[in-house]
């Protein structure tokens, strides 16, 4: 009976440990193929770590709550597969099924509580906290009472590193409410800390009454942690819109005519994001001011090298996520193409890795897939603007010919531009927009592709 070593696989290259948050299998037992063995959790993702083989788990190296690094073997199982070939332990990468999570903004450093006396034996509590966040409490001076009574956004309400920092700068008060609180009615507003940039910012949330029949949801990690990105972009930069309707007949006669060859001979099918793309990295390339970042000092100017275009792709649960296509503007349309169409898939069916969500520095987001003709996009931080397309709508034109102005139909759309008025002007986010609109309604009608 051949015997294979279990690793804990690579989830991105910003990725170097994860915590082993639950054993799913002991030691003895019996494993299917893809059959979870354990789950663990790192800042940026949840996962369960499946076994690539049949067999039984022999041996498990790692304790629940140790943090292990990629790479590391973390059990042994013994299969029949390949028995007769050899006898000698193989190495098993198991693929990593992975929920998106929070990536963690705030260092401890920035925030300042009160450290008092406490009982830091954290083994005693019956929940589970990562090594860090046991770090953070103990240095802060929080109780083992305390940190159980702090709500977790995590998996199965795991307190992650973003909840102790969120609880801390308004410690006292929170403790306070927490044990007064008896009624989800109330007149008055609660102050909550949100995390914007490298700080916990105090907000005031309205108080909201709950009515006989209306129905209480609570929010999934997921949209918790999107209505708080939003409201951090919405606080950190001041948004500013422009609008242009762009001609596109040119652009969807010209797909309507390659796009079942193209899906023939590709495997691909064509839609219009990979050339609303190829039109914004043209775009920058002409303004590449528009590629940039403000530092957390709010007063210098990150100029990107790469060109990264994040794309929002829309999840079956409702929730947004936006994978990315490193140097979008290095790839042709067949490439562009291929990479829009494998990350929209994979999002869909929650396998994006880590770095796949990460390192954007210009964002589009397709909101007349919902019928919408414009919109007006928050821009993702530390991004400085966001493109919104809306949908294609045939309308009647005046067309200027050599023997005069006619009525004609043509293909209209909307782009709707959001920018950071800090470090982008009205004339550089209004040309910038113009020149994504020229490129798509100068398609060449005789490309080929």
């Amino acid at each position: 009976m051949a015997s294979f070593d279990l690793i804990m696989p690579k989830m991105g290259e910003s990725v170097a440990e994860a915590t082993i948050i639950k054993w799913t299998k002991n030691e003895g037992d019996k494993i299917k193929i893809d059959e979870t063995v354990l789950e663990i959790a790192t800042d940026k993702v949840d996962s369960e770590i499946p076994s690539p083989f049949e067999g039984t788990l022999v041996k498990r190296l790692f304790k629940e709550g140790d943090v292990v690094q990629v790479g590391a073997v973390i059990g042994v199982i013994s299969s029949e597969a390949n028995a007769s070939v050899s006898e000698t332990p193989k190495t098993a990468t198991p693929e990593v099924k992975q929920e998106t999570k929070k990536e963690d903004t705030v260092s401890s450093s920035t925030v300042s509580a009160p450290k008092t006396a406490a009982n830091n034996n954290y083994g005693d509590s019956t929940k589970f906290y990562s090594p860090l966040v046991k770090s953070i409490a103990k240095e802060e001076g929080i109780s083992i009472n305390e940190l159980d009574g702090i709500k977790g956004t995590g998996q199965d309400g795991r307190v992650t590193k973003a909840d102790i920092l969120a609880y801390l700068p308004n410690r006292n008060k929170q403790a306070s409410e927490n044990k007064s609180e008896t009624s989800t009615t109330t007149s008055s507003t609660k102050t909550s800390p949100i995390n914007v940039g490298d700080n916990a910012v105090i907000v005031h949330r309205p108080a909201v009454s709950v009515g006989a029949g209306d129905e209480i949801i609570e929010m999934d990690r997921m949209r918790k942690i999107i209505a708080d990105n939003m409201v951090m972009s919405k606080h950190v930069a001041p948004h500013v819109t422009s609008y242009v309707e762009a001609d596109v007949t040119n652009l969807v006669q010209w797909r309507d005519k390659v796009k079942k060859e193209f899906e023939k001979r590709e495997g691909e099918k064509l839609t219009f994001t990979p050339l609303f793309i190829e039109a914004v990295t043209r775009a920058i390339k002409d303004f590449p001011m528009i590629n940039v970042s403000v530092d957390q000092t709010g007063t210098k100017i990150i100029k990107r090298k790469n060109i990264n275009i994040g794309m929002a792709a829309a999840l079956p649960t409702g929730n947004l996520i936006v994978p990315v296509i490193k140097n979008a503007d290095e790839r042709n349309l067949i490439g562009i193409t291929k990479a829009v169409n494998d990350l929209a898939n994979r999002a869909r069916a929650n396998k994006l890795l880590p770095d796949e969500i990460q390192g954007g520095t210009f964002t589009l987001t397709n909101v007349g897939g919902f019928g919408n003709v414009m919109g007006t996009p928050i821009i993702l931080q530390p991004q400085v603007a966001i493109l919104a397309v809306g949908a294609i709508k045939k309308k009647p034109a005046v067309i200027e010919t050599p023997q005069g102005d006619m009525i004609g139909i043509r293909q209209f759309m909307f782009l709707s531009l959001s920018y950071d008025h800090r470090v982008v002007d009205g004339s550089l986010g209004g040309t910038f927009l113009r020149r994504v609109a020229d490129y798509l309604e100068n398609w060449d009608v005789n490309r080929t592709i």
